[in-house]
């Protein structure tokens, strides 16, 4: 039987995710995973802090942007793309930036869960890495909640394609400033360290894989 574990994908798989990604993304094929590995059973927690991922007893976790742990072991699955986004209505009323230096004119909302999320980070149209802090008047720790400021005429928010795109796609949110160069982030699978991955993680590292590598930047 002791064997049999160490080689058999099985047992209870505890994974933590963002929010909005386990919610819009990880959720909807998590069918798929069970289907295929019966003896694996998933208690995923959506939670928008930081998690410590082996004091907490998780066995992965999924991450976006910049690892920064790097005790734990880490396998991008895909990229996400980050751009400015406001309702039409609020370019109306205020006027669309042209420049990086308009946006402190602007009410820019805040993302109070990520480190440094009062900083935004892009690049300007001349390739200069430029920092941009935010001055709006609402803060929020939920990336939906946030996305929904910005289609309700709140202000700009900064956020990833993942979660905007659906919103754009339908009209409800347009592209800030479409000309500057995209900032691309990566979206990661963190594991514990150490020679011997439990089969049931590397089973899930597998089918993140293999289910993102059909999506990214150009799908969302």
């Amino acid at each position: 039987m002791v064997s049999s574990m160490q080689t058999a994908p099985t047992g209870l798989l505890r994974v933590s995710v963002a929010t909005d990604f386990g919610s819009l993304h990880l959720s909807p094929v998590l069918g798929e995973f069970l289907d295929r590995y019966p003896d694996i059973s998933v208690n995923l927690d959506l939670d928008n802090r930081y998690i410590e991922m082996i004091s907490e007893g998780y066995d992965a976790a999924i991450r976006i942007g910049e690892m920064e742990d790097s005790t734990l072991r880490a396998r991008k699955i895909t990229e996400s793309t980050l751009r400015m986004v406001s309702s039409p209505r609020y370019l109306e009323t205020y006027g669309r930036p042209k420049r990086i230096d308009d946006l402190s004119a602007h009410k820019l909302l805040h993302y109070s869960q990520q480190a440094n999320s009062s900083v935004w980070k892009m690049t300007s149209h001349s390739g200069e890495k430029r920092h941009v802090r935010t001055t709006g008047s609402l803060t929020v720790n939920d990336g939906q909640s946030l996305l929904n400021a910005a289609i309700n005429g709140l202000g700009i928010a900064y956020l990833p394609s993942f979660l905007y795109h659906t919103a754009m796609e339908t009209g409800l949110v347009c592209d800030v400033m479409p000309d500057l160069p995209k900032e691309r982030q990566g979206i990661f699978v963190v594991y514990p360290p150490g020679k011997f991955t439990q089969p049931k993680v590397r089973a899930f590292i597998d089918f993140l894989a293999e289910t993102f590598a059909k999506k990214g930047p150009d799908h969302w």
